[in-house]
């Protein structure tokens, strides 16, 4: 009745925040806590209102970690409008044992991560080697993303031309393989991306752009100066942002409609 946005909803929004934190950390959410034998839980939530959105607002929304205790981390959170900075907040977050919700200590290796994250530094270690050495973590990421996310028959999805490609795996910072891609070469001075492949829970986290500077690298090293890949059509406009341009028809690959790119290296 007001016209506002429901004070309560900004809880939503700034939890919607903290899972898009975590991606951006590039940190599947619920194996990494069950990794580090623990899991998150809210302590406290204090939020100040300093204005109001209103319908057909678009807001933008911060999260930082702004300290990490021992048993617990603090998350500062704000929505602004434009420049306006309508909603503050702070989220206090306790690491526990997820049977009994006991506090436990923050492990080092989380901790790490986020103090690294908000002083800049990566969340990935990028691999490039043969398939011998990064096949048996690489592998899981194809089937997940490719047999089971979509739909393409397992015979399709593994080729012989694995075994002379270039490959490049994303490792995050507890150790845990993210996306992979391959670099075959189809001819003198051209190579061909392919395999490119990012489990869904870290798709945003620049892990796809990570990968695709490695193999561009890789493709530059065996002396290639041009890179060419087939897009399916969802990632179009995700090469296109990496200046790939488009070429000849749209067709079918897999049961997937499919775009030639390329680019100069």
């Amino acid at each position: 009745m007001q016209k506002i946005v429901f004070n309560a909803h900004y809880l939503m929004y700034f939890d919607t925040a903290v899972a898009g934190y975590w991606r951006a950390l590039a940190l599947p959410y619920e194996e990494s806590m069950h990794a580090l034998g623990g899991d998150l839980y809210v302590r406290k939530a204090t939020l100040e209102y300093e204005g109001s959105a209103r319908y057909d607002d678009q807001l933008h929304v911060g999260m930082r970690c702004e300290r990490v205790g021992s048993t617990s981390l603090l998350l500062r959170c704000a929505a602004f409008r434009g420049r306006q900075r309508l909603v503050a907040g702070e989220l206090v977050y306790v690491f526990a044992d997820p049977a009994t919700q006991r506090p436990r200590p923050v492990p080092a290796a989380l901790r790490d991560l986020l103090v690294g994250f908000e002083q800049g530094e990566p969340v990935l270690d990028l691999h490039v080697g043969d398939w011998a050495t990064l096949g048996p973590r690489a592998s899981p990421i194809r089937q997940a993303v490719f047999v089971q996310e979509q739909q393409v028959p397992a015979a399709l999805e593994a080729d012989d031309a694995d075994a002379g490609a270039t490959h490049a795996l994303a490792v995050n910072r507890l150790g845990a393989a993210v996306g992979t891609g391959r670099l075959v070469a189809t001819a003198p001075g051209v190579c061909k991306l392919g395999r490119m492949a990012v489990l869904s829970t870290v798709r945003g986290a620049g892990v796809g752009s990570a990968l695709l500077r490695a193999l561009s690298a890789a493709a530059r090293a065996q002396g290639a100066h041009t890179l060419m890949l087939h897009a399916q059509d969802t990632a179009v406009d995700f090469y296109r942002r990496l200046d790939f341009v488009p070429q000849g028809e749209v067709f079918q690959e897999a049961g997937i409609a499919h775009q030639v790119m390329s680019i100069a290296l």
